[in-house]
């Protein structure tokens, strides 16, 4: 298991709570796990078809309309699967953003140009909040509905307290640019 790729342990982990199109999959990605974690149809369909194929994962298709579609389930050997990549140390956590990676080489251009990066960045992290802050509001009233909503939870607080951080440290960056100029 050590080769794995986590592409495959977070359709497991979607398809664990429920069975999937992998356009559904793509859809959870893009929305409740898109402050941690993203993968591109390109990645998704491969994948699907790789866990079909190793047994975790089954498929089958729905004639409910004229488009017949993908329906992918996971397999016990799938939950099997999921449940011992859960027990692994975590291999590498990153963060990878393209505003740092532009203020980190910013002296080429200047504070103005810095600064609009840094604008940018705020704007969306303050246009997400209230998702975050509603999710958690949601997941608050309905502990007792899901166990799995306590971890739900936990993730999302982790967002919203970073996403704290991250607009602190906009309003500093911005100060600190602003006086250099």
């Amino acid at each position: 298991m050590a080769n794995e790729k986590k592409i495959d342990c977070v359709i497991l982990g979607l398809l664990s709570h429920e069975e999937l199109t992998g356009y559904e999959i793509k859809k959870r990605m893009d929305t409740m796990l898109k402050y941690f974690w993203s993968a591109s149809y390109g990645s998704i369909y491969p994948a699907l078809s790789d866990l079909v194929h190793r047994g975790l994962a089954t498929k089958r298709e729905s004639g409910e309309n004229k488009r017949n579609k993908l329906i992918y389930a996971i397999t016990d050997h799938g939950r099997n699967y999921l449940k011992e990549w859960l027990t692994l140390p975590v291999y590498k956590d990153e963060l990878r953003y393209e505003t740092l990676l532009k203020l980190f080489f910013g002296n080429e251009q200047g504070a103005e140009c810095a600064v609009h990066h840094i604008e940018s960045f705020e704007e969306k992290i303050e246009k997400e909040l209230p998702y975050l802050l509603g999710a958690q509001e949601i997941l608050k009233k309905s502990l007792n509905d899901d166990t799995a909503h306590k971890y739900y939870l936990l993730t999302v607080e982790f967002g919203i307290r970073t996403y704290g951080a991250y607009l602190e440290w906009c309003k500093e960056a911005r100060t600190l640019l602003m006086e250099n100029d």
